[in-house]
């Protein structure tokens, strides 16, 4: 059995492969991808009504077919939290590196935003409601974060696609393990797309997927890193491998937190890939990368 059998064997079928994606409501339309997905100044394309309609209904139907794993995401549990500590280290590292540091007059939007999770962590980190952005597919999870976030961070339904703010908006654009739900090839190059057209040219972009398919769940597919290369063409792209398979990050930090950490830097047995994505051109005052 090889090393990359072994991790997908790991992996549950409803652990961490399907988080919150955007489904846009019926009366959204939805563009065609431009040709140059690192044309941060391009305007939004002309829409498209119901070009995308067919993966949204999949989408819909995946998530109405998962079970409540509410639990794996206990503080509680010393598997969440040791995950949710290793991406914060690598997450503000990263911003600091790029000159993001401090938060507070930084715009931040996160496509497939779920219960703003991330949001919330980027408030504990410094960065003022006002300036937070989520856009969330699924009405639901909408509701649950609007109650969990501050008034003042703006919320929107609808599919990341279609974003419905001008170029160059920006500081900040994140993406957690959404892309991996999203199987049509058109629909992830639109939002990676979107992604760059809102980005400021001195901004960034935080990425967060599984590159790693789970053989039992037919909902997702993974994201290689030649893949996202292709997604941003023309950006320079910088991947790290990291997050130890969750089934077993789960049941080894119950018990051995050093144990966690050393298996977690086994490449073979990691099933992320956390980078940074920034646009063309010289980034002065800016860290090299360690």
């Amino acid at each position: 059995m090889g090393h990359g059998q072994l991790v997908q064997i790991l992996c549950h079928p409803h652990d961490d492969w399907a988080p919150p994606v955007n489904r846009a409501p019926k009366d959204v339309v939805i563009p065609q991808a431009p040709t140059d997905a690192c044309r941060a100044d391009a305007a939004p394309p002309k829409s498209t009504p119901g070009l995308w309609e067919e993966e949204e209904d999949r989408i819909r139907a995946a998530y109405a077919r998962r079970t409540n794993d509410a639990g794996q995401y206990s503080w509680a549990r010393m598997g969440h939290v040791f995950q949710a500590q290793e991406r914060e280290r690598f997450v503000l590292l990263a911003l600091r590196r790029h000159g993001m540091l401090p938060l507070v007059d930084k715009g931040i939007l996160e496509v497939g935003s779920g219960t703003g999770g991330r949001l919330r962590d980027f408030i504990k980190w410094g960065a003022r409601p006002e300036n937070l952005t989520g856009v969330e597919l699924l009405p639901g999870e909408i509701a649950r974060a609007r109650d969990l976030l501050p008034a003042a961070v703006t919320l929107l339904c609808r599919n990341a696609a279609e974003l419905p703010f001008p170029a160059a908006t920006f500081d900040i654009v994140l993406q957690s393990t959404m892309f991996t739900s999203i199987l049509e090839p058109a629909l992830r190059r639109q939002v990676a797309a979107e992604m760059v057209r809102v980005l400021k040219p001195t901004g960034l972009i935080l990425w967060s997927d599984f590159f790693l398919n789970n053989p039992r769940n037919h909902d997702v597919r993974r994201v290689s890193k030649r893949e996202i290369k292709a997604l941003f063409s023309g950006c320079r792209v910088e991947l790290r491998r990291t997050g130890l398979a969750p089934p077993l990050a789960r049941r080894l930090a119950e018990h051995s937190w050093l144990a966690t950490y050393l298996l977690g830097h086994v490449p073979w047995l990691c099933t992320h890939y956390l980078g940074v994505i920034l646009p063309p051109g010289d980034r002065p005052g800016h860290e090299a990368p360690h």
